[in-house]
């Protein structure tokens, strides 16, 4: 079974940073996108950034470009989502998750392991 923990959230005030980690065990890693999405009090859901098999195609939210970087290291299976300049807007948990093809979505559906999140929590 594969499965993913995520690491590395935490409490930080507006314009700090945090680096998430995502460790994957079982299944293979190597060969899959990867993707972060992430669900605040009282909404849905949302997308935040993928990454190809390869990592050579990234994607972000418009709410988060510029502001986020997602990286992976097959070797170590492992793939990080590098946030700075975070706002109070950006509390959520985050999860990480397997899609099921080589080549990043955006859409949840394409995903089909998901971690259990970690949660960050930005102040004003």
């Amino acid at each position: 079974q594969v499965q993913l923990v995520e690491s590395g959230g935490g409490m930080v005030q507006a314009g700090g940073s945090l680096r998430l980690s995502c460790a994957v065990s079982g299944r293979t890693f190597k060969g899959y996108a990867m993707g972060w999405f992430r669900r605040a009090p009282g909404k849905e859901r949302e997308f935040v950034s993928t990454i190809n098999w390869s990592g050579s195609a990234t994607n972000y939210a418009d709410s988060v470009k510029g502001r986020c970087t997602i990286s992976r290291d097959n070797a170590k299976n492992t793939v990080y989502l590098q946030m700075d300049s975070l706002k109070p807007e950006d509390t959520a948990v985050y999860y990480c998750a397997r899609g099921k093809y080589s080549w990043s979505s955006s859409k949840s559906d394409d995903y089909n392991n998901w971690g259990q999140g970690t949660q960050v929590t930005v102040s004003s």
